[in-house]
């Protein structure tokens, strides 16, 4: 290719990718898909323990930037199981909307969008936050409201209500 963009695979002639080892079925919804990734697990209690199932279950589309286990473990200590409590509910639920943005943005619409802004996009998050996105050679990374930064690691996992792409770090607002 001309311009050396590698982010985008043409998903006519590729499978979806797999995450955690598993299979990932472009018509499941994201939570099925998620709940069958074992490096997905805790984000997917964590999910469930916001009531947000019903939201990722529903036609959509998001786009999820889906953080790993070992994103969740690069958290301070008892960080997660603080938020999973039902006091934290609130905030758990605004952590995880924040990993969401409504619509389906591929590698490529995200790459596209960085190009047109001149090296950053900025994306909304279904919580109304801001999160900016930038390349750093052909990856995609991704930067939330407190400077962290999470690379993409896994592009375009394609689901029957959306794309996940897996992140390497928790985002937080």
């Amino acid at each position: 290719m001309a311009d050396g963009h590698k982010m985008a695979p043409d998903h006519n002639k590729m499978s979806n990718p797999s995450v955690g080892g598993a299979a990932m079925a472009p018509n499941k919804t994201i939570v099925a898909n998620a709940s069958a990734a074992p490096n997905l697990t805790t984000l997917v209690a964590a999910v469930k323990a916001a009531g947000l199932v019903d939201t990722l279950a529903s036609p959509g589309p998001f786009t999820v930037f889906a953080p790993t286990n070992t994103a969740f473990e690069k958290l301070p200590e008892g960080t997660v199981g603080a938020l999973v409590k039902p006091e934290n509910k609130a905030t758990l639920t605004k952590v995880l909307t924040y990993h969401v943005v409504a619509g389906k943005l591929t590698s490529t619409d995200i790459v596209a969008a960085i190009k047109a802004g001149g090296g950053k996009a900025t994306l909304t998050t279904v919580a109304g936050e801001k999160l900016s996105a930038r390349l750093s050679g052909n990856s995609v990374v991704i930067t939330d409201g407190k400077g962290g930064q999470s690379a993409v690691t896994t592009v375009d996992v394609m689901q029957s209500n959306g794309v996940v792409h897996v992140i390497d770090s928790v985002l937080l607002p």
